[in-house]
């Protein structure tokens, strides 16, 4: 079985990076996975709080691409594990999501985005779907335990 996932306003929705799942990561509130991972690009600048501040993660989104902003020299080797510990973290927060999320049992999850060929399967679905892989990573990891190497703190 496969679940594919996209918009926050499908089943399956709360996969997305756009989900308003909130958490506690590197001491500090971060509204969206979304937010947490576009301002890792510009650690250790102003950017930072910038992008953790705006409403939207689409907003985070715009942000976190344009490319007037110093982004990090590592960013290619880092993103993959920043995604990941960003995911983890919610799915720990948020125990409704973390039951849907390992209520998929061994399905393969894919993030049906028709643009994102990287985090994505992109519109033909020859993407890396890096997200759906990661999520998989999570669910598995989940599974075992409900502690992990990243400190997470359940938010209201």
């Amino acid at each position: 079985m496969t679940i594919y996932f996209y918009s926050t306003r499908e089943e399956y929705g709360c996969f997305s990076n756009f989900s308003p799942h909130g958490f506690q990561l590197d001491g500090l509130y971060w509204s969206t996975s979304e937010h947490y991972f576009q301002a890792q690009k510009f650690v250790d600048t102003t950017h930072v709080e910038q992008i953790r501040q705006v409403k939207t993660p689409k907003d985070a989104a715009k942000m976190g691409r344009e490319r007037t902003r110093p982004l990090r020299q590592d960013w290619e080797q880092v993103k993959d594990d920043i995604m990941r510990q960003a995911v983890l973290c919610k799915f720990q927060t948020h125990a409704d999501i973390r039951n849907i999320l390992l209520s998929t049992d061994n399905a393969e999850i894919v993030e049906n985005s028709p643009i994102d060929f990287y985090w994505g399967c992109g519109a033909d679905g020859s993407g890396k779907n890096m997200l759906g892989k990661i999520l998989m990573e999570v669910r598995e990891s989940l599974h075992h335990t409900y502690s992990a190497d990243v400190e997470c703190k359940s938010v209201k």
